[in-house]
């Protein structure tokens, strides 16, 4: 069982991270959502589609202008406090490696830290833990944040993967974190050539098999488009190719740009896989 905020999530549901980028300059929406209002009605659109989870950043990922601690905690903080107020039951994640802005967004209702940097901020987890809130562990290859991978290599990616976010997982556990609220997230891209992070997708059962819940990051990335040789905005048909993999393979939250579709593909392998009957079954019964 999986517990964050006042939510509870089953092994078998398959749960949408929805992605609200608070920066100006996100390598996909190009600061669609650096404003209030049309964040805020991201935000209403992602959790009719069907998400639960509202994953909200104030740094791009990748390089770009620095922005310090007290810079991100503007852009993000007042704005959680907003969407606790304004939707009670969403699930609020703060994707930040830093603890001055994990205990920040805590204190105004924060429910989840998404460190994706891999604990390159030690303190981070420790505010999980005084503040009771969860925690993804995530594989980012040592590389520090906001820099790209150069000449990366691995003897056994996974076996890499799995040795850091279950070293990262078991300290927040010993830290105080709830270990039914804590992911461990591969990190596609993250440190990661291409053949990397299509490696990290085809073994994902080895993540699951650990029986910590398993969240990808896997929406519109720059593995999905060189593998089809694709710009950003030509992405989503390998990324929901990508999402039914790691879904059949027991992946269990999705960090999405696109919720509706998303869903469809989640809902569809979920009732292949028999842990959801279909929405109407009228075919042959008539």
């Amino acid at each position: 069982m999986l517990r964050l905020g006042n939510r509870e999530f089953g092994p078998d549901e398959r749960v949408i991270m929805a992605i609200v980028n608070r920066t100006p300059d996100s390598f996909y929406d190009r600061g669609a959502t650096f404003r209030d209002e049309p964040a805020l009605a991201r935000v209403e659109q992602a959790v009719a589609e069907g998400a639960a989870i509202i994953d909200i950043g104030g740094v791009k990922a990748g390089p770009g202008e620095e922005v310090s601690a007290e810079e991100e905690a503007r852009r993000t903080v007042g704005f959680v406090a907003e969407v606790r107020k304004r939707f009670p039951d969403v699930v609020i994640s703060v994707d930040t490696w830093r603890h001055e802005v994990g205990e920040a967004v805590c204190e105004v209702g924060a429910d989840l830290l998404n460190d994706a940097w891999g604990g390159v901020d030690p303190l981070l987890a420790e505010v999980a833990a005084r503040y009771g809130v969860g925690l993804v562990c995530t594989h980012a290859g040592g590389v520090e944040p906001r820099t790209r991978p150069h000449r990366v290599g691995y003897d056994d990616v996974m076996a890499d993967i799995l040795r850091v976010t279950l070293g990262l997982a078991e300290r927040a556990v010993e830290l105080g974190v709830r270990r039914d609220a804590i992911l461990i997230d591969p990190g596609h891209d993250f440190g990661k050539n291409t053949r990397h992070s299509l490696e990290a997708t085809r073994r994902l059962d080895e993540m699951t098999a650990t029986r910590w819940p398993v969240l990808v990051s896997l929406s519109n990335k720059d593995f999905v488009g060189e593998t089809l040789d694709r710009p950003v905005k030509e992405r989503l048909l390998g990324t929901l190719a990508t999402t039914a993999v790691s879904a059949w393979l027991g992946a269990q939250v999705y960090r999405v740009h696109e919720v509706a579709e998303t869903r469809q593909i989640l809902d569809m392998v979920s009732s292949i896989a028999g842990h959801r009957p279909p929405a109407v079954a009228r075919r042959g019964l008539a």
